[in-house]
């Protein structure tokens, strides 16, 4: 027997309370059992950080992840359920160190290399417990780890781990292959580095850390030598880099001025000069406050830039090569290497939209200088140390931090007269992606995996299925112009990077737990039994294999991206079983955020697969876009607009949140609020609620238990239902074919955005339509009764199963009470269920046209009330539709047969006049009890009744006259349109507004018919209410569309419906008080009522009384009286109806 259903859901309560019952019932391994054998989908998880709780922004692809894993196990397919957690990598490092108050990798060797892992492999169990937990209240079913689980070893627990041994040792054979192919190799290179974090910056790392910052650029002047007075004008953003410069470069083709200012002259490119030379106003002391983007205009420095300054000649670039100059720190012991370099070089990137064009080039300080030491053969000087601090030989500022020294830098600029400004500078500048410290370029060895084979790669991206489709485009440019993969870091928790570098030159990589055992010469003793990671690792020497010497393990841990990127091998038992593997890969789909993965996770992906079996590792990518505030910003703690997971499920609930993402489209950021969760909640699961109550409330009050032997009702076939009952369950089923194609195609929100529309018409359309047959009493037409039940209840049960990989919380608890309640027999959860096939015999696409047409033109009807500001319950007359025709035909050929036009659009009228007729045919009812009309009819012209009026042309009038306009045209509008008609060409009219007169023209307004009644166009419809005198029925000159605005104040002024419509539409009101009376007394659906009423009224008297068995009827009223009440138990309310005063009582009916 079905339960009562409170009228409120109490989303989170539910939820809590299914997440019981699944504990309880082992709801997960019932369902694994249920799809064991079955042919297998292959999901690949990408593993969250274990690194701190989960926000919001993971819910949206875990959500993503557990429908489409929930959608395939019902539609029958075996799956894997495994999720992923990422665990090594300097994310882990940072906050373990802030934990324990660590301010550089000194302090961790200090602490102890073995303690400090061990800290990090607590942290990531800590937090790896946490997102499970947080996970399984997300609704999202894997297989996750038990209690007794966590008391193992990473690699043998349910959740793969990437600080496995498996892991690890799998990464080590896709290495040996790149070694074997000759593309792991050792480089110099100037890389972004974290002086915090005491370590490399890979490209793809870089990119995640830009930031608009506001730092303070300078103009230093370069003495060329051998032109006296003369001096290169650079310009550079990062002051600490001059110790270091080399030489300046310029592009060869721009054009160059010499610029005479007090006593020297400065080449500068000829785009800059003026913005940059002419008079500052050069102040002392310190900069100005903030500027916008590019440099401020006050400068600081020595007022060298305060004079006035003029071109004195001009060159192009290439005229300026091979000068040389004097280097502004030439003084320092470091700079031996450089001298005789200082020169002039050529250099295509130079631009002359900022700076002066010509860019000091320090080969130890950036990439693009070091690419150019090795064209230009130029000296690499590399100023500072894995701190960021200056290396000795850079006399005062050694020992001191680069990002510290600027105002000392500018100290020793002014003193040798090299000093020109500075200024303030706003720029996007690399900071860590892990600590948030602004980068510096150091010139360091890495370690590199070269890619040359990166169109092996395209390739194997080329045949995997991309969604969105642009994705495919993104991942080939970024293979296309990535630089070599930079694999190592100079961290400590990571990947034990498997390359043993011996002094003789030569390396060696090892591919395997074995070969490493096989190989040792020292050490395995001490490193047997721990995972291979740092110390322990450390300890083995193998023999290198040329000169025989032992060698030990570089010290560097692996780029965390190859610890996922070889899931694909290591979780599925690549090593152990190629069978099993080859059943589960490639995966069928894998999904995580785009904007970050594609040059990540996808792409070790892909590359790693390539290298490993030359095979996709996916067959579908699915990528989704970021998570917002709701006003669209970027949400961070700093800014207070973060929203934690845990805070967001137990304020908004989590299936909220799932109907949130499912509905997004994937390409276009989530704006996520409370004020959304708000919002679905009340148009959507509330909507659906109701529903769900008012069945099973009606159901429970009516005895209908379908589970019963001596069941109330007999079945009704479909066939035999009413029209409205094939349409709902051809809806349904419609809904249901689509939603197989959009989760196959990976489009939940296509499923969503049709769920909500079939839930709207459940609500607002099939049940409010049929209240009425479920509100009879026994014994009057039974039949259709039981008809009504059957269709809301297969409707009700089919949403639950459709809907149950998107809310699974609220559909299980809809399903218990709708199924298991009754039928022991139907499967335990929802979730074990089948997915819902579509029944193609009652899909009717024709009586869905119909239905669709219907609610058109009813929305268009209630567009039209709402303009001339009748309400709903007010009863009409009539309401008049009329097909919008247009019939094709070029201008100059009507005129030429204007009578022809006419009879070929009255044809063509005429006949989608009867196709209209035809569509609604038997729903004219729907229609006119919706609008609450008398009659329904379909016309070729509307034929309503209008009035002559003077209308004004608003343009004219505003160009004429201004702020006046809009007076004026009230005014005119309001007036005898007699006064206009006989108005001459190029005359005027005298017209007078309040005290001022007036002269308007032809041009001013226009005489013509104005419809009284409402009329409202779209979607090739016109659609008019009567609301005043009986309309014409002769067909009438078309009318005119004046100003919305007064054409709907001449309307509602012309409202007056005939006096027994408006008596009608009193009674109305009055069953609308007496409902919310009900409500407010908080009795149930089917209790019978008591009303007595009083009213000083004589019209609305007479509109109740001549209304009353109806408002009997609608109230569920047994004794409906006039007078006042008697005795306790009543509930009294005053009421306004419009001006009316009426006063309510009812109570509860005795049995």
């Amino acid at each position: 027997m079905f339960q009562k259903v409170s009228p409120n859901p109490d989303l989170i309560a539910g939820e809590h309370a299914v997440l019981k019952f699944w504990r309880e019932s082992d709801a997960f391994e019932t369902l694994r059992r249920r799809c064991a054998g079955k042919p297998p989908w292959s999901f690949l998880d990408g593993p969250i950080t274990a690194n701190n709780p989960m926000g919001v922004h993971h819910a949206w692809g875990r959500t993503y992840k557990d429908c489409y894993q929930r959608y395939f196990a019902m539609a029958g397919h075996d799956l894997r359920w495994q999720n992923g957690f990422d665990c090594q990598g300097l994310w882990v490092e940072v906050e373990v160190e802030r934990e324990m108050g660590f301010r550089s990798k000194r302090d961790i060797e200090l602490y102890g290399l073995e303690a400090f892992i061990e800290q990090c492999k607590a942290r990531v169990d800590k937090f790896a417990r946490i997102q499970t937990e947080q996970s399984i209240r997300l609704g999202y079913w894997m297989d996750w780890d038990r209690e007794e689980d966590w008391q193992r070893q990473a690699g043998e627990r349910r959740s793969y781990f990437t600080m496995s041994d498996e892991n690890n040792y799998t990464i080590w054979a896709f290495l040996k292959k790149c070694h074997e192919r000759g593309l792991i190799y050792k480089g110099l290179d100037a890389m972004p580095w974290c002086p915090r974090c005491g370590t490399g910056i890979s490209e793809q790392e870089r990119r995640e850390g830009y930031r608009s910052v506001e730092d303070e650029s300078v103009y230093v002047r370069f003495p060329l030598i051998g032109r006296e007075a003369e001096y290169l004008l650079v310009w550079t953003t990062t002051p600490w880099t001059l110790a270091a410069n080399v030489a300046c470069a310029v592009h060869p083709d721009l054009h160059y001025v010499k610029v005479r200012q007090g006593d020297a002259f400065y080449w500068i490119v000829r785009g800059r000069w003026e913005a940059v030379m002419k008079a500052q106003g050069a102040a002392k002391g310190g900069s100005s406050g903030k500027s916008a983007q590019g440099p401020s205009t006050t400068s600081v420095g020595s007022g060298l830039s305060a004079a006035p300054a003029e071109v004195v000649e001009e060159v192009r670039g290439s005229d300026l090569l091979a000068w040389e100059y004097q280097g502004p720190f030439d003084e320092l012991p470091a700079q031996t290497a450089a001298r005789g370099h200082h020169r002039v070089i050529p250099w295509s990137e130079v631009s002359d939209t900022d700076g002066t064009g010509i860019v000091h080039i320090a080969p130890g300080c950036g990439k693009e200088d070091f690419d150019l030491s090795k064209d230009h053969k130029l000296p690499v000087l590399a100023p500072i140390d894995e701190e960021g601090k200056y290396l000795e030989g850079y006399g005062f500022l050694s020992g001191q931090s680069a990002s510290e020294v600027a105002p000392q830098v500018y100290d020793s600029l002014r003193e040798k007269r090299l000093f020109y400004k500075a200024e303030r500078y706003v720029h996007d500048y690399p900071h860590c992606w892990r600590c948030g410290t602004p980068l510096l370029f150091r010139a360091v060895d890495e370690w590199y995996i070269s890619m040359s084979w990166r169109e092996e790669i395209k390739q194997i991206a080329r045949q995997i299925r991309w969604i969105p489709d642009y994705g495919l485009d993104l991942e080939l440019d970024w293979l296309t112009n990535m630089g070599d993969w930079m694999i190592s870091k100079k961290r400590y928790w990571g990947l034990a990077l498997p390359i043993y570098a011996c002094a003789c030159g030569h390396f060696d990589v090892i591919g395997s737990k074995e070969e490493l055992k096989a190989r040792a010469i020292a050490g395995w003793d001490e490193f047997e039994g721990h995972s291979p990671h740092r110390p322990w690792v450390d300890a083995v020497q193998i023999a290198c294999s040329k000169c025989g010497k032992p060698v030990s393990r570089i010290p560097d841990v692996g780029n965390p991206w190859l610890d996922a990127g070889i899931v694909p091998y290591s979780t599925v038992h690549y090593n152990r079983d190629r069978d099993y593997w080859r059943q589960w890969i490639p995966a069928d789909l894998v999904l995580e955020c785009f904007p970050g993965q594609f040059r990540n996770w996808f792409y070790a992906l892909l590359a790693m697969s390539t290298m490993m079996e030359k095979v996709p590792p996916f067959k579908t990518l699915v990528g989704h876009a970021l998570v917002r505030d709701e006003h669209g910003e970027e949400m961070h703690k700093s800014k207070g607009n973060a929203i934690w997971f845990d805070d967001a499920a137990e304020k908004m609930g989590v299936d909220v949140m799932r109907w949130i993402f499912c509905r997004q489209s994937p390409t276009i950021n989530l704006n996520f609020g409370y004020t959304v969760g708000q919002q679905v909640e009340r148009e959507v699961f509330r909507t659906l609620w109701n529903t769900y109550a008012f069945f099973t409330n009606y159901a429970i009050a009516d005895r209908v238990d379908p589970g019963a032997e001596d069941a109330v009702g007999e079945h009704v076939p479909v066939a035999q239902r009413p029209e409205i009952d094939r349409w709902i369950l051809s809806r349904l089923h419609s809904v249901v074919r689509a939603a197989h194609k959009n989760l196959r195609e990976y489009n939940v929100a296509g499923l969503v955005r049709d769920a909500e529309a079939l839930i709207e018409e459940l609500s607002n359309w099939y049940v409010r339509r049929n209240r009425r047959r479920f509100w009879r009493s026994r014994g009057e037409d039974d039949r259709d009764k039981w008809a009504a039940y059957q269709t809301l209840h297969e409707v009700l049960v089919t949403l639950c199963k459709l809907l149950a990989p998107v809310i699974p919380f609220l559909t299980e608890r809809m399903y218990q009470n709708l199924v298991r309640s009754w039928d022991k027999t139907a499967p335990e959860s929802v979730h074990h269920c089948a997915y819902p096939e579509a029944d193609e015999a009652l899909i009717d696409e024709s009586l869905n046209e119909r239905m669709e047409l219907v609610q058109r033109i009813v929305t268009l009807g209630h567009s039209a009330r709402e303009f001339a500001g009748i309400r709903v319950r007010q009863p009409l007359s009539e309401l008049r539709i009329a097909p919008v025709v247009d019939v094709k035909a070029d201008f100059g050929d009507m005129l030429a047969d204007l009578e022809g036009y006419k009879r070929r659009w009255k044809q063509a009228a005429q006949t989608a006049c009867s196709d209209l007729q035809a569509k609604i045919r038997g729903l004219e009812n729907i229609i006119a009890d919706e609008l609450n009309v008398k009659e329904v009819v379909v016309r070729v012209e509307l034929g309503v009744p209008k009035q002559e009026k003077a209308i004004p042309i608003t343009a004219s009038l505003k160009n004429k006259f201004g702020k006046a306009a809009d007076l004026l045209a009230k005014a005119i509008w309001n007036s005898d349109p007699a006064m206009f008609e006989d108005m001459p060409d190029g005359g005027t009219q005298q017209f007078k507004v309040g005290t001022r007169t007036y002269d308007i023209s032809k041009d001013d307004v226009e005489v013509d018919n104005v419809s009284e009644w409402p009329i409202v166009e779209e979607h090739g419809l016109r659609v008019a209410l009567s609301t005043s005198r009986a309309p014409d029925t002769e067909e009438q000159p078309a009318e005119k569309a004046p100003s919305p605005e007064l054409w709907r104040d001449f309307v509602r002024a012309n409202v007056k419906p005939p006096p027994e419509l408006e008596r009608e539409g009193l009674a109305r009101d009055a069953v609308r008080h007496v409902q919310q009376l009900r409500k407010e007394a908080d009795l149930d659906i089917q209790d019978r009522i008591v009303v007595r009423y009083e009213t000083a009224d004589a019209e609305l008297a007479q509109a109740i009384e001549e209304w009353a068995d109806y408002i009997k009827a609608e109230t569920l009223c047994t004794d409906f009286a006039r007078g006042s009440p008697e005795g306790p138990g009543w509930h009294v309310k005053d009421v306004r109806i419009g001006k009316l005063t009426l006063r309510l009582a009812l109570k509860r009916a005795s049995s």
